[in-house]
């Protein structure tokens, strides 16, 4: 018996289909793209939640290499600087003493927040005492720096102080 696969025909009670029906039908694509559309959808909303954590982050190292510079500028100066640290490029000695020369750099780049400038650093110092403050973007209760709580668009939520 010899079965032609160019037709439709019943043998045995199955039919054989002609080879030109391959392929998917509209239904099929239909849902394949929408299963696609869905995946897409969860991962951008996934990516921005760990964009937001990845620069909460650095904000955080940004912080403590500020004060990891401010320890040492205590120790060789006898003093915190008095001067809004942020609004500088670096922070050097002050030459007033002699374990403080100009020439000692103590933070070579002072560090800008991730999305300036609509959030920033904020930073309040004595000689004795200091505050850095920034806003993270993942939560965190308010905070004041030397009496302000403004980090830009956001008030500050994060706040590091002298050891």
């Amino acid at each position: 018996m010899k079965i032609d696969v160019h037709q439709n025909q019943e043998i045995q009670g199955f039919t054989l289909r002609s080879k030109a029906c391959k392929g998917f039908t509209l239904i099929e694509l239909l849902v394949v793209i929408s299963i696609i559309g869905v995946l897409i959808g969860i991962s951008i909303f996934g990516l921005a939640g760990a964009r937001e954590s990845a620069r909460d982050a650095k904000r955080k190292s940004d912080l403590e290499l500020m004060r990891a510079g401010l320890e040492i500028y205590k120790s060789d100066c006898n003093g915190y600087p008095v001067v809004d640290i942020t609004t500088q490029t670096s922070l050097a000695g002050s030459g007033q003493l002699l374990n403080c020369p100009v020439t000692n750099v103590y933070i070579s780049q002072i560090p800008t927040d991730p999305q300036l400038p609509k959030t920033k650093y904020l930073y309040s110092g004595t000689a004795i005492t200091y505050e850095i403050c920034t806003s993270l973007e993942q939560g965190g209760t308010a905070v004041t720096c030397g009496g302000s709580s403004n980090c830009g668009a956001t008030p500050c939520n994060y706040k590091l102080t002298n050891p």
